[in-house]
């Protein structure tokens, strides 16, 4: 396994709760569910071009995690020389959780948590493919 991590990148996204399930979903996945093997990486660092940012992006393949069908956060790491290996658009996943309503922004609701956790532990398995896999090589 390398040792390097898979930098993941969530969508800003203020002001929607869809915005703050992404976030909720990176801290869950980078901080509990794969700290050995991710880097949470801030999409305002990236959009202020800051260099170390963007270097972490180009290091190897990145997992984004979008909740609009905009999708800057791949835009963005592919505008600053990275490769995506996962682009999540969060409002896919919350298709197949109908019945989990995410409401709030600066705090999300019991549900909208619950979505998150889903959405990281779906992540959580390839970033292990990822991670596992001759990708830095």
């Amino acid at each position: 396994m390398s040792s390097r991590k898979v930098p993941v990148i969530p969508c800003s996204g203020i002001g929607k709760s869809l915005g703050s399930v992404t976030r909720e979903a990176a801290y869950e996945l980078c901080d509990t569910l794969r700290p050995d093997r991710t880097q949470l990486v801030a999409l305002s660092k990236l959009v202020l071009g800051e260099e170390q940012a963007r270097e972490r992006v180009r290091s190897g393949l990145a997992v984004t995690i979008d909740g609009c069908k905009q999708m800057c956060a791949a835009k963005l790491v592919k505008h600053s020389g990275g490769k995506v290996a996962r682009e999540v658009a969060v409002f896919e996943v919350f298709r197949r959780y109908k019945g989990l309503k995410p409401e709030g922004i600066a705090e999300l609701n019991a549900e909208g948590q619950q979505l998150a956790r889903a959405l990281a532990e779906e992540i959580a398995a390839e970033i292990d493919e990822i991670a596992e896999g001759d990708i830095y090589a």
